[in-house]
């Protein structure tokens, strides 16, 4: 809708602009019979929606192997036995390994079972925060996805772990299995009194893990389509 800021027959301005179909307060001439292009201002046209950006195709491809090589480790990591908790002899383990350890010592100041439960949570805790400041700070939904990723692999991991607390085989860090020393998951499973339905959660956190990780590959793909070269 048109709005009159000066009146174009005596100059007199308005704060704020009047309409067009109305007269001026000063000398009573009918804007719409005597309005002057200069002093018109058209409404702002309805912004029109954002236009993808386009990436160097350098970085798009860059991102595109990432993702494929993610889908490949991905489908390795799924396919490991967590009853033989095949995946801790995988290079994911030994990363997250040193993660989960540092979650026990962050954990030590709020006592016992936060403690304990640190080492698992933050494992998964750390990649899901760090893709929330992917997100969030740089809107960079690609990084958010690959740490979507990551997440789910740390649960892939953390499943052999959870399986082992009903019957312990697993050799920990001090050498020992939980038959004969401390096993995370069954301090906190019989702390919650779950403990006999170690192997059920560990089957879903095993699976839960894996549905991440494919979520987030197609997080991954549908940014990269939506940015392709044309």
């Amino acid at each position: 809708m048109t709005r009159i800021y000066r009146c174009p027959k005596c100059g007199a301005r308005f704060d704020p602009p009047r309409d067009l179909a109305s007269e001026c307060p000063s000398c009573g001439v009918w804007f719409h019979k005597f309005e002057s292009p200069a002093d018109a201002v058209p409404a702002p046209e309805p912004a029109m929606p954002e236009a993808v950006v386009r990436v160097e195709p350098s970085i798009f491809w860059g991102r595109a192997f990432l993702l494929v090589f993610l889908v490949l480790w991905g489908l390795q990591l799924a396919a490991l036995d967590y009853r033989q908790a095949e995946i801790n002899a995988s290079f994911m383990h030994a990363i997250l390994l040193p993660i989960h350890e540092a979650g026990h010592v962050f954990g030590m100041p709020f006592g016992e079972f936060i403690c304990i439960l640190g080492g698992s949570a933050f494992q998964i805790l750390l990649p899901l925060g760090i893709g929330a400041a992917f997100l969030w700070r740089q809107r960079d939904v690609y990084g958010a996805a690959v740490c979507l990723w990551w997440a789910g692999a740390s649960a892939v991991d953390l499943a052999p772990y959870v399986w082992d607390a009903l019957a312990p085989q697993l050799i920990l860090l001090g050498g020992h299995t939980g038959e004969d020393g401390p096993h995370d998951w069954i301090y906190l499973l019989s702390h919650l009194g779950v403990l006999p339905h170690a192997h059920r959660l560990g089957v879903a956190v095993h699976h839960l893990g894996v549905l991440v990780m494919a979520v987030a590959i197609g997080v991954g793909a549908s940014w990269l389509w939506h940015r392709r070269p044309g």
